[in-house]
């Protein structure tokens, strides 16, 4: 753990100019711009949010979130370029980001985790990290959830921090899977989660501060010169394509949640049994762009099991995808599934 902690710890921290009533995708952009503009350094900044539901980059806008209830709650739905699952925050909540350099990003998302666990632990938490990327609060739940991805050949890995949250909103807000409750063996949003109010004495931005400290331990100031860059980037997260996504409506769905991966779930826009186009969603990591990967990969070709075969053997389109096998993709499209529950037609 310490070669670890060595690796990306203690960072830079980023101080902005005055961000109240900045939105989430202003931030989001921060990561993107201090990626590609700043010299090589490890850089760590967090910010607090107004009520807002941050999509992972390869989710249904529809299937996981009640936009109704957010339009009339005027809580923000913004869309994040990592992979992983939707969230909602709030000022309850805690945001990080944390940009490197082009290393292998599985120990840096390792060490990620465990640095903010040690330091909650420091604090008297008792937290330990569990699963792809959460750290879990002991006896409570789920208080810190993270995702990340590559730009400007940097890793960018960021999370958010449940210190309270208005669960009202939360559970209004999100559409949960209820495939990944079920294997979790809860029954509700609120009960997955933790809230470090419950166990900590100390206020969020006390906690917020230690985390700082604990981090961090040399800071650069960004100028307003570097705020219009960001926003200039901003901008992008709030064109209607990007928000809602490049999902088509298809006539195949192929879905399960694979142990290690997450929720996969891919759609074939079939003409009789050939493949015309493929769309892909769901909370998993990717290591690439594997969208387009699997476009690549499955474009063009009968849907029959020696043709998927073939072409997942010799594109290996598994590799952009966190935690997938061959073998588990191969199961997931073999058409003698046709008639389970993870293949749906889809007429919409």
């Amino acid at each position: 753990m310490e070669n670890k902690k060595i690796l990306i710890f203690p960072a830079c921290h980023i101080i902005m100019p005055s961000t109240s009533n900045r939105r989430a995708a202003f931030f989001l952009a921060a990561e993107e711009y201090v990626a590609s503009s700043l010299p090589q350094d490890n850089y760590f900044f967090s910010w607090i949010l107004n009520p807002t539901v941050v999509l992972g980059r390869n989710q249904r806008i529809n299937q996981e979130v009640n936009l109704d209830f957010c339009q009339t709650e005027k809580i923000d739905v913004i869309r994040r370029r990592s992979g992983g699952g939707c969230i909602f925050a709030d000022n309850g909540n805690i945001m990080f980001s944390l940009i490197t350099g082009a290393g292998a990003v599985e120990p840096i998302f390792a060490a990620y985790a465990q640095n903010v666990a040690h330091s909650l632990q420091c604090l008297g938490a008792d937290v330990y990290v569990s699963g792809r990327n959460d750290i879990m609060l002991n006896g409570h739940g789920k208080i810190c959830g993270n995702a990340f991805y590559h730009s400007a050949n940097r890793n960018i890995v960021h999370g958010t921090m449940l210190y309270d949250t208005n669960t009202r909103l939360m559970k209004g807000a999100l559409r949960p899977d209820l495939e990944k409750l079920k294997s979790a063996g809860v029954k509700s949003v609120r009960k997955r989660i933790g809230l470090l109010k419950d166990t900590l004495s100390c206020h969020i931005e006390d906690l917020r501060t230690h985390l700082i400290h604990s981090l961090t331990n040399r800071s650069i100031t960004l100028t307003e010169k570097d705020v219009k860059k960001i926003e200039t980037i901003e901008s992008e997260y709030y064109k209607k394509e990007f928000l809602y996504g490049r999902h088509n409506s298809s006539l195949l769905i192929c879905s399960d949640r694979i142990e290690g991966c997450g929720k996969i779930e891919i759609r074939f826009d079939l003409s009789g049994n050939m493949i015309n186009a493929v769309e892909l969603s769901g909370d998993f990591f990717e290591w690439n762009d594997s969208l387009t990967v699997f476009q690549e990969t499955f474009s063009g070709i009968e849907f029959s099991p020696a043709s998927i075969k073939e072409a997942i053997r010799n594109n290996c389109p598994e590799k952009s995808i966190r935690g997938l096998s061959q073998e588990s993709l191969i199961a997931l499209l073999t058409p003698d599934k046709l008639e389970s529950t993870n293949y749906q037609p889809y007429t919409n």
